[in-house]
């Protein structure tokens, strides 16, 4: 049976393992490829990035072989939408087969930045703390725990760094392939922030809800595989 590899990007904070439950409701023909970041993981005693660009580059290397071997598709969820959306530009500028379809999960479209956005890589430690507890994904348990604070802290934050960081040169350069966006109806992403991911490709732009906040994919992890599924079902791209 071919596959067709999903590589799916974390957020911050994450590492591979968040998406490791998809496999029991994935279809078989889907082959689940988390992709590590350094930092964290298997890669924990590997150095921090240092901007976003570093950070695209080392996991455009890290799926180079993979991609050649046949049909891709990306997902990122948060911080992790961003990164699929600079190596799949990364990708088409170096010439490369680009993926079959992206998903792209609580990230607005890389053209708007608001300013009334949350800087929290700026934000004091304790205020940190409170604003992680509030926006989920963190087990509140975890902040009980001082040696895990301190070693997971900085990562956390260099990740916010990452992940708030404006990239958008002014320029919007289309994907050639078909785009889903996923939000949760709680967040702070807009239906009008949504449907400007329309303007970043030439095919489809679907978009699809979900009731929760920002880490609504926890809660309705067999919804959006569904999509994934649905999506990526022949002749769906």
């Amino acid at each position: 049976m071919s596959q067709l590899r999903l590589f799916c990007f974390p957020y911050a904070g994450g590492s591979a393992l968040v998406y490791q439950k998809w496999n029991r409701y994935l279809r078989q023909d889907i082959l689940l490829r988390p992709v590590e970041l350094a930092g964290r993981g298997k890669r924990i005693n590997e150095k921090m990035y240092e901007n976003v660009y570093v950070a695209a580059d080392d996991l455009f290397h890290i799926i180079k072989e993979e991609i050649a071997m046949g049909p891709y598709a990306f997902f990122g969820h948060s911080m992790g939408g961003m990164l699929a959306y600079e190596i799949a530009q990364k990708i088409r500028r170096e010439g490369l087969p680009g993926p079959a379809h992206i998903f792209f999960s609580a990230r607005r479209p890389p053209h708007i930045s608001k300013e009334e956005d949350k800087k929290y890589h700026l934000m004091e430690t304790d205020v940190f703390k409170r604003e992680i507890i509030n926006l989920g994904g963190t087990p509140v348990e975890f902040f009980e725990h001082p040696e895990l604070i301190e070693l997971y802290l900085p990562l956390l934050k260099n990740d916010f760094k990452l992940s708030e960081t404006d990239l958008f040169e002014g320029t919007i350069h289309p994907l050639d392939c078909s785009i889903t966006v996923l939000s949760g109806k709680g967040d702070d992403l807009t239906e009008a922030d949504c449907e400007e991911w329309s303007m970043h490709t030439r095919q489809k732009c679907n978009i699809h809800y979900f009731e929760g906040g920002h880490f609504f994919i926890k809660d309705y992890m067999e919804g959006v595989t569904g999509i994934i599924n649905n999506t990526l079902s022949a002749g769906h791209f």
